[in-house]
Formats: structure tokens, sequence, C-alpha cells
């Protein structure tokens, strides 16, 4: 794939150092971060402080022919293994990116960050996000909330 195929994708290279500093100044003027996967594993991890943890961040290394690995940018955080503390929504995110961009269930995938967003709205978080006034929950918790989510928006 190379530029001239999409000319009304705008393309624009930069130094990693560059684009770390602009993440922290203006996140939204990415769309999509294509780099190595250092670079991306370190821009990921400073991304994933700007939505307030790690455990908010879907990530999908993507090849040519439409298939892909997706996985949350976190590790398997040992530290909390069996606890009911993780945050299941980049798990969760990951395979919505998968719906959309490998199986091309592109209302499915909707469904899905619909889902999250609401969650999100009714105030659930897990402890990596919590603040006053809202309900914090363990990874279980927010999982079946998410579930009793889609559930409502697919019916």
């Amino acid at each position: 794939m190379w530029a001239k195929d999409y000319p009304d994708i705008e393309l624009q290279h930069m130094y990693v150092d560059n684009a770390a500093m602009q993440l922290v100044r203006e996140p939204k003027q990415f769309d999509v971060i294509v780099t190595t996967n250092m670079f991306g594993d370190i821009l990921s991890d400073l991304a994933s402080m700007l939505t307030g943890s790690i455990g908010m961040l879907a990530s999908a290394s993507l090849a040519s022919d439409g298939s892909g690995l997706y996985e949350p940018s976190h590790g398997s955080a040992p530290d909390i293994a069996g606890q009911d503390l993780a945050n299941p929504l980049a798990t969760i995110l990951s395979l919505s990116m998968l719906l959309k961009y490998s199986l091309s269930e592109v209302q499915a995938a909707e469904q899905i960050e619909q889902a999250v967003s609401q969650v999100l709205t009714e105030g659930f978080r897990t402890k990596d996000i919590h603040s006053d006034g809202m309900n914090c929950v363990g990874t279980n918790e927010m999982g079946d909330a998410v579930v009793k989510a889609l559930t409502s928006i697919s019916n």
C-alpha cells in the first residue's frame, strides 16, 4: 500500500520524538499512526495516559490482506492477575476492531463501541480510571455491564 493509492487520506511523516510531543500537545490530530513495533509500543504507552489508563487502549497490527493481530496495548499484568482489578475495556474494544477491520462486521463493531460508551456514561469505572462520584467495579462487573448494554442495543 502506498499513499498515492489513497489521495483522500492525508499523509504526514514525523520523527518519533515529535510524534510523542504532538500526542501530548494535540492528540485529536491523529486518526492512525503507522510505525515500527518498538516506536508503536512507546507511543501507545504514552497515549494510554491520555485516556487515563493503559487499560483503555485497544490495538491492532494490520496486514495489507486484511488480517491482523488484535490485542489490548497493555501486557498481562501478572501483579493483579486473579484479583478482579484489570480493566477489560481495551480487550473488548480490540474485539470491536477485529470485527470492523478484518471481518467487515461494522455494525457489530459499532454496537460494541456504543455499549462501552454507554457503560462509561453510566459511571462504571474500574480502579485504574475511577474518580469520585463514579461506580468502582471489578473486571467481571465491568464486563457484565458491557454485555448488558450490548444486549439492550442489539435488541
